[in-house]
């Protein structure tokens, strides 16, 4: 008996695994967003853990500016952005979820209706685990009335041949009847364009296109304007330090596995009558997945905290996440900016947005890839001559780059002194998706005429009870902060009148400025200047 005892133990153990949903996925680049929908809605909330993210969350948005400003955000946004975060988070406490997943959807929307790409809520679980693509990228394209429309990217197919090689046959497979592999970019049969790439898009699952663009703009996040939050739909580029990165846009690509197909009803070129199609969403495991084989393991290996998860204590030699830029750190990978060299960059003031979708490495197709004929670009940096002869243009896709402050200042310097010597007066910036990074640097033209002292970089920061205890500790025991590491230590502050340091022992948070700001009682600093190097040389 003990064979027959041996196989009916091993046909459950085959049944148990085939029915774990986490399981099914394990192991596989691509596969359904509904079967990694149920893998991830397959856990139930944990009320304590629940109760700790809305908490850690309450506490840590003390820190935020934005959080009361945006319950009716001042104009010129005062349309577009009104959430009541505080009052959102005490409504989720409350409500019950079917799983933890639907609890995460809900956190990550309420706080990207926020629109502050410095206030972000992310969970490595879920977002961007795996990532859900469709390989037609949407842009929108000028008609010679100037005239707008949604349009297939006229380089979809150049971008998907590449990017989506081993998945291309399972979307050219879905296409029905005469479309049936007709993703391509430039087929011609009998004097006519068979292709995708390019076609006008009438309607999206039934409605004007505009109606999916400005719903996804609803909770797209990072960016107060309307209209910035629209673009976020459409494919786009960026300047990055391996040259150009094409961006698929958010309706071609999704951080979560929400969607399992769309469907369009476009015109292709050179046609009369419109065509209706429907195409699947296909998920792809990320690369910062870390592999799994059932639903225990994959929670244990991609759903708790690790090390740098809750923080990192800067001041403690012996940990190697203590700088910044360390890319051991989790949200490293959501960082919307390449890292600058982290035993430079630790000590000077920045601003980087973070996203639930991280960079991605998909390449510009080389037929739209400009070529720069200014000498003295180099990595997100690149200069250019328009043909007039007299308009210079500086695409710069961050703020920051791999090397030193030092060094990426003196690429722009150099740049834009070549570009004077070859005629240039006047330049376009071109900041398209940049995602922040040194504050000097931004400051390419302040609200002064000079930079010298500084150029015009006053501000206040948010001074509630919990900043104001630790300026309070920081003055009583300067001993915690040895390496002046927190934002709140003194030291790390100038006068603005004078561009000179705070003192030591002075306590810049008290006394405060009472504001009241849309029915909420709030408090701020005096203005003062965040000192933009805190230390020459590397640290």
């Amino acid at each position: 008996m003990l064979p027959r005892v041996v196989t009916i133990l091993t046909l459950l153990a085959t049944v148990a695994r085939a029915v774990d949903p986490c399981a099914t996925i394990a192991g596989q680049k691509w596969t359904s967003p509904q079967d990694v929908r149920t893998c991830f809605a397959s856990f139930k909330v944990d009320p304590e853990i629940k109760a700790n993210i809305v908490d850690v969350v309450n506490k840590t948005l003390a820190f935020h500016t934005s959080v009361n400003y945006e319950i009716l955000a001042p104009p010129p946004f005062s349309a577009d952005v009104h959430e009541n975060l505080l009052a959102d988070l005490a409504r989720i406490s409350q409500q019950e979820y079917p799983s933890d997943f639907d609890l995460h959807i809900d956190m990550s929307q309420t706080l990207k209706r926020l629109n502050d790409g410095h206030c972000v809520y992310i969970n490595d679980c879920y977002d961007s685990l795996f990532l859900t693509f469709l390989p037609l990228p949407l842009v929108l394209l000028t008609d010679p009335d100037e005239s707008q429309s949604v349009h297939i990217a006229p380089e979809a197919f150049a971008v998907a041949s590449v990017e989506f090689a081993d998945e291309l046959d399972v979307w050219q497979n879905a296409l029905p009847g005469a479309l049936k592999g007709q993703l391509e970019t430039a087929e011609i049969r009998y004097s006519q364009q068979y292709q995708l790439s390019g076609a006008e898009v009438l309607a999206i699952n039934g409605q004007d296109p505009f109606v999916a663009v400005d719903a996804n703009a609803q909770t797209a996040g990072s960016f107060q304007p309307f209209g910035t939050r629209q673009n976020g739909f459409f494919a786009s580029y960026n300047r990055v330090d391996a040259g150009w990165s094409y961006i698929m846009g958010q309706f071609a690509q999704l951080s979560l596995p929400l969607n399992d197909s769309a469907t369009l009803t476009v015109l292709r070129v050179n046609h009369t009558m419109p065509e209706t199609f429907t195409l699947p969403y296909r998920s792809r495991i990320g690369t910062t997945a870390v592999p799994w084989t059932d639903s225990t393991t994959f929670r244990q290996n991609n759903c708790v905290a690790v090390n740098g998860t809750n923080g990192v204590n800067l001041n403690n030699p012996s940990n190697p996440l203590r700088k910044r830029d360390s890319m051991l750190r989790p949200v490293e990978k959501f960082r919307q900016s390449p890292p600058a060299a982290a035993s430079f960059s630790r000590k000077q003031a920045r601003s980087v947005m973070l996203d639930s979708t991280p960079l991605q490495d998909v390449s510009l197709p080389p037929a739209l890839t400009p070529a720069g004929n200014v000498p003295g670009s180099s990595g997100v940096t690149e200069f250019f001559l328009l043909k007039d002869g007299r308009t210079g243009v500086l695409a710069l896709g961050s703020f920051e780059d791999t090397g030193t402050i030092d060094d990426f200042e003196q690429t722009l310097l150099t740049g834009l002194v070549n570009l004077k010597n070859m005629g240039a007066t006047q330049l376009i910036v071109d900041v398209s998706n940049n995602g922040g990074g040194f504050i000097c640097v931004a400051h390419i033209v302040g609200p002064k005429p000079t930079s010298v002292p500084q150029a015009g970089l006053n501000t206040t920061a948010r001074a509630g009870p919990l900043a104001q205890q630790i300026v309070k500790q920081i003055l009583g025991n300067p001993s915690i902060d040895p390496g002046v590491n927190l934002l709140y230590n003194p030291l790390n502050w100038f006068f603005p009148e004078n561009n000179t340091q705070f003192p030591a022992d002075f306590d810049w948070l008290d006394p405060d400025v009472p504001k009241v700001i849309n029915g909420r009682q709030d408090a701020f600093s005096l203005t003062y200047v965040p000192v933009p190097s805190f230390r020459d040389g590397p640290v």
